[in-house]
């Protein structure tokens, strides 16, 4: 079941990123998200609510978007200096790629009300879910990762986020998409990869050893409740 509902998740984010491309919906998208998010989470949070583990990982997942969101907008006034993705990254290497795709998701929805909702909006919830996805799939290995290897990590996924954004741009913005557009998106950009990936690396070598014990703890908290 579990299963079912994440590849529904993926699907319906995939599916809102396809209709941004359509420039006959933009002036509806922020409706048409709207409703699409809150199948999303209406999907998710039922299955939580079956399940054993019930209100208390709501509950956590909950906190961790709205913590996540909260963050991203006190450092909104510094371009793309921000601790999302790796709150989302540790998310999802304690507690899993299913959490880490919906607090992913849902921390881009919750912060673009107070920042701005639009047709980036899906494209933002497509890129930090998947560093959730990913950070899950790592955190699996059940193996213990160094603050500067999990900070460099983080490095890398400030720019993957960017440049999975260029090619909202490039779709969005950019008449034709060749060799010298794609070329001019991803230079143009490259001060702004920057300072995410190494905001993302600062806050992680600042933070990662403190939140991890504290992810660690609430999850063990979580088990225990379920025995």
């Amino acid at each position: 079941m579990k299963k079912i509902i994440f590849y529904i998740t993926g699907v319906i984010i995939v599916f809102l990123m396809f209709l941004t491309t359509r420039r006959n919906l933009q002036s509806g998208i922020s409706l048409i998200l709207t409703v699409g998010v809150l199948f999303m989470l209406f999907m998710c949070y039922f299955y939580f609510e079956k399940n054993d583990m019930g209100t208390k990982e709501i509950a956590i997942i909950a906190t961790l978007s709205a913590f996540s969101a909260a963050s991203r907008i006190l450092f909104a006034p510094i371009p793309n200096v921000q601790p999302v993705t790796f709150l989302i990254a540790l998310t999802g290497f304690v507690f899993g790629s299913y959490e880490g795709l919906l607090v992913g998701s849902t921390s881009a929805f919750l912060s673009n009300i107070f920042i701005g909702q639009g047709p980036w909006t899906p494209w933002q919830m497509f890129s930090w879910g998947i560093i959730g996805v990913i950070s899950g799939l790592w955190g699996k290995r059940g193996k213990e990762v160094s603050a500067l290897k999990f900070s460099i990590v983080c490095f890398l996924f400030g720019f993957m986020f960017d440049w999975i954004m260029n090619l909202w741009s490039l779709v969005s913005f950019v008449g034709s998409v060749n060799l010298k557009s794609i070329i001019s998106v991803y230079v143009a950009g490259i001060t702004f990869d920057i300072l995410h990936g190494g905001s993302s690396f600062v806050f992680s070598i600042i933070f990662y050893e403190s939140f991890l014990k504290i992810f660690k703890r609430y999850k063990r908290r979580l088990i225990c409740n379920i025995n």
